[in-house]
């Protein structure tokens, strides 16, 4: 899951949102405007209505933020690195560098953040209870404390991303010693139950729950698709194990000067090399990373311009070290929209590092560890097993 916007850093943790937690935040919104607080709470103006709902959105928010930092302070704990939290349409994804140490790491990992949503439901209910509010304030107050536990409840389900999924995959990983056997097994168990939801969700939305029921499949298409996700990942770090990225770099990349103008560039580049992205250097040091992205759409202004002007600067780009482990690397590079790495040692460029490269490496990795597996596994009377 990969941020569509960036909105800060807390407690040193880049948080992004996906595009998906906007549509959860307005119909939300209209939702506890229109319905569940004119229900909880009879008697009060529109208008209050509505600023419960704008004070009761963002508390959320700040409630899910809560939950997936206790995931980020619990894997610090662990003495893992923490790349970013994303919020989106189910609640949030916490984004690790690296593997989970152990089974046991995972484990309290993924139970550190239904803990803060614990926590600050029974709170939050005990105010709401025990202390004399306002009606507004009160019925937002017991909203949020509610919707806490409902979210605890929902996270709990053995169901990959959700970090009930993550004990499954935790357990099976203890039992089974292995992770990528432990997290194909939960993916298969997440893959199934988002299938069934977006098939009773169809049904449901037919058969007259109209809007309830549509929700429960778009549910289950999100859940499909992160459990494909994590899926793919596991195979791709098994196939990649053991593999840094200097054994998949191109070493001595063409490159280009800053300050080449980009006429020049593309004359006498771009055509004799057709590459469609270009290390930047500058006395040596690499500088930046030039595509076709960040080309003007007409030549007239090429011969004012120079490489530099039209560079995404090194500050941007994906930097990696040729010594860093090839899996660690994989979804960084996934989700830059040039795919590309510029592989840095000692401040010099070393290579260049693609995505196609890496996927291509993993792919076949993975055929061939299919193709051994199938072949140890075959019965004495097999004639090609004969035969050899």
């Amino acid at each position: 899951m990969t941020a569509t916007f960036r909105i800060g850093r807390v407690a040193g943790v880049d948080i992004g949102i996906h595009w998906s937690w906007l549509f959860i935040a307005i119909l939300l919104c209209w939702s506890l405007a229109a319905g569940v607080f004119p229900e909880t709470n009879p008697g009060l103006d529109d208008g209050v209505y509505v600023a419960m709902a704008a004070v009761a959105v963002p508390a959320f928010f700040a409630c899910l933020l809560a939950h997936e930092l206790g995931h980020a302070r619990q894997a610090r704990r662990e003495g893992m690195v923490i790349e970013g939290i994303v919020l989106w349409l189910l609640g949030g994804v916490a984004r690790f560098a690296g593997r989970f140490p152990s089974a046991r790491a995972e484990l309290r990992i993924a139970l550190a953040g239904p803990a803060v949503s614990a926590v600050l439901g029974v709170l939050l209910i005990a105010v709401s209870v025990l202390v004399p509010l306002p009606a507004a304030v009160d019925g937002t107050v017991h909203w949020l404390g509610y919707i806490n536990l409902l979210l605890l409840a929902f996270n709990l389900l053995p169901f990959m991303p959700l970090d009930g999924g993550r004990v499954l995959r935790a357990i099976l990983w203890e039992i089974k010693g292995n992770f990528t056997s432990a997290t194909r097994a939960a993916a298969g168990i997440a893959r199934g139950a988002a299938q069934l939801m977006i098939f009773a969700g169809i049904f449901l939305a037919f058969a007259g729950a109209g809007l309830g029921g549509l929700w429960i499949a778009l549910i289950g298409w999100f859940l499909l698709n992160a459990a494909e996700a994590e899926a793919a990942d596991a195979r791709a770090r098994s196939a990649l194990a053991g593999l840094r990225v200097a054994d998949v770099m191109v070493r001595s990349p063409d490159s280009v000067d800053a300050a080449m103008p980009l006429d020049r560039f593309m004359a006498g580049i771009v055509l004799a090399s057709r590459h469609t992205a270009y290390p930047v250097l500058r006395d040596g040091a690499p500088v930046g990373l030039v595509s076709f992205r960040n080309l003007p759409e007409t030549a007239a202004s090429w011969p004012s311009a120079t490489v530099a002007d039209r560079m995404l600067p090194l500050d941007q780009c994906l930097v990696v070290s040729p010594q860093a482990p090839l899996a660690d690397v994989l979804p960084d590079l996934l989700s830059r929209p040039e795919r590309r790495a510029l592989v840095v040692e000692d401040g010099r460029l070393a290579g260049l590092l693609t995505a196609t490269d890496v996927l291509r490496l993993a792919e076949v990795s993975e055929l061939v560890a299919q193709s051994f597996g199938q072949m140890t596994a075959r019965p004495a009377s097999d004639p090609v097993r004969r035969a050899s």
